[in-house]
């Protein structure tokens, strides 16, 4: 049995660390992109112009129904080809996650939207708000009221689903890891590092999700 020796990844930290910090910048600029995103593709969705309808739902069901690492696979290899654009790799890990998580957020935010009662839509017509204030000050504030913990959830499903671009060449924190595993011969302890690591974002984040959803459960019992 192989003897397992961690002191290797100290020495790795440094590469360890870089990973560390491309894999929050894809996950925080990719939940902003799926935040707002969602609420747009949500609005579409559940307004009553099919010019906006229909492309809003063929987008939510493409990124819904094919398998991220095709979506990402097509992207990087696809798209410089198609169009003659190239970016570069951490900015279309970033377009490319946010599009993704822009599809679930807006089935979120669409649940939400549909929970808020009718009589409060109402009251803002009769107040004599434009579409526009209605959905920036009563539609938008409750339907990410109600979505948060949907939101979080996602948002977790994001952070672990940037490991897929390391296989397009991004040196996120897999893709490093992956560098320390083969030049040290030493794959148990880094996987199984990284593994825990994962764990300790992930966690923390879903008990956060788990509170706020009970808080917004009390809150809307009341």
């Amino acid at each position: 049995m192989q003897h397992l020796d961690y002191f290797f990844i100290i020495q790795a930290w440094p590469l360890l660390l870089n990973g560390l910090l491309v894999t929050l910048q894809l996950t925080f600029w990719a939940n902003v992109i799926g935040l707002v995103g969602g609420a747009l593709l949500a609005l579409c969705t559940t307004g009553s112009r099919r010019i906006l309808t229909v492309p809003a739902r063929l987008y939510i069901e493409f990124f819904r129904c094919t398998p991220t690492l095709v979506q990402i696979v097509w992207f990087f290899f696809c798209v410089p080809i198609l169009f003659d654009v190239f970016w570069p790799p951490v900015f279309m890990g970033i377009v490319i996650l946010g599009m993704n998580l822009s599809a679930f957020n807006a089935e979120a935010f669409r649940a939400s939207i549909q929970t808020i009662p009718r009589a409060h839509t109402d009251a803002a017509i009769a107040l004599g708000l434009t579409p526009f204030e209605r959905i920036v000050h009563v539609i938008l504030p409750q339907a990410l009221r109600y979505a948060i913990p949907v939101l979080i959830t996602n948002g977790i499903g994001l952070f672990q689903q940037t490991s897929l671009v390391a296989l397009v060449g991004v040196d996120e924190l897999m893709y490093n890891g992956r560098l320390v595993s083969t030049s040290t011969y030493r794959p148990i302890e880094t996987y199984t590092f990284l593994v825990l690591f994962y764990l300790a974002v992930s966690i923390p984040i879903g008990r956060l999700a788990a509170f706020i959803e009970s808080k917004s459960d009390r809150a809307l019992k009341a």
